[in-house]
């Protein structure tokens, strides 16, 4: 494998820290549910929305006139529903 792989033995970087004070495991952990919150709202948001399924009923495609035949006859094949 190419680039740096990290092992067990290596600590990996902070993804918080703290600058002042001294909080509790309890603060820390508050913090943290609030930022991981926060990021899969971003997530979410930037993800593209899926569309929503047309019912049967609403698809367009079905007031649309079939193909017309010629030819002799057609006519009144065409007032026959299909």
């Amino acid at each position: 494998m190419s680039g740096h792989e990290r092992t067990a033995a290596e600590p990996a970087e902070p993804l918080l820290r703290v600058v002042r004070g001294d909080p509790t495991d309890e603060q820390l952990a508050a913090l943290v549910a609030v930022v991981a919150a926060r990021r899969a709202v971003a997530d979410d948001a930037a993800a593209p929305p899926t569309p929503a399924r047309r019912s049967g009923w609403a698809a367009r495609d079905r007031t649309l006139r079939g193909v017309h035949r010629h030819g002799a006859g057609q006519w009144r094949a065409a007032a026959r529903t299909r």
